[in-house]
């Protein structure tokens, strides 16, 4: 285990520790199948019990942890890599749905300027899961734009809310980045070229893939940003 993390003040306590868990997780510092026991835990942050054990019950909805009966609180296998595989197929998804409702002619434009608004709000204020709701929102009004039932099935079981979370925790994404990223889809779905769009909406989750090269084969460091 890695170095002990310094107490946290008691504001937003249970929150703090999630963040804090999520970011061990992710990185690796607590291993898959490794067991998260809550007295460790709250004598590690300087606090009770009742903090870590909320905390882990949202690890558990972010799916990163498993609660097993009379044994305990366990570290998911393969975090690392199913964020990464989930991305990959996201974006497949998701270019897919950007084809099919543009050339139906169903993209509900104007609810998604009202998600890029409320992640622009969201941005202002520093509240990261407004960002993220705002952000599925958005993602799924275009999923359900294409009207393919197993294109939204397939979307909704790689259990978009708890990825988001958990990304946007692990890699402390910058709130306006993702007001501009999105600000950006939109605009080329508002010009409608087909072409750009479905490659835009590819490139926006491929871009959290964490994979050595881009969509279009390029390695990180020469791709354009």
């Amino acid at each position: 285990m890695a170095d002990e993390p310094s107490k946290l003040p008691r504001l937003t306590l249970a929150r703090q520790i999630r963040d804090s868990l999520v970011g061990r997780i992710v990185s690796g510092q607590f291993r898959p199948g490794e067991r998260l026991v809550e007295t460790r835990l709250a004598a590690t942050y300087g606090t009770s019990q009742a903090p870590v054990r909320e905390a882990l019950r949202e690890l558990e909805v972010m799916r990163l942890v498993e609660t097993q009966p009379r044994r305990g609180t366990f570290v998911r296998p393969f975090v690392q890599e199913t964020l990464r595989e989930s991305y990959v197929v996201r974006a497949a998804l998701e270019e897919t749905a950007t084809r099919l409702a543009l050339l139906a002619g169903t993209m509900p434009v104007e609810a998604l300027r009202t998600d890029v608004a409320a992640m622009r709000a969201a941005a202002e204020i520093g509240d990261g899961e407004a960002s993220a709701r705002a952000s599925v929102s958005f993602h799924r009004r275009i999923v359900e734009a294409a009207h393919n039932e197993l294109l939204k099935l397939s979307w909704e079981g790689l259990q978009i809310e708890a990825r988001t979370s958990v990304t946007m925790v692990a890699t402390e994404v910058d709130l306006h980045d993702i007001v501009r990223d999105h600000a950006d889809l939109l605009a080329t779905i508002e010009a409608g070229d087909l072409e750009t769009a479905c490659r835009h909406a590819r490139d926006h989750q491929w871009h959290y893939a964490d994979l050595p090269h881009d969509a279009h084969g390029r390695t990180r460091d020469s791709a354009a940003g």
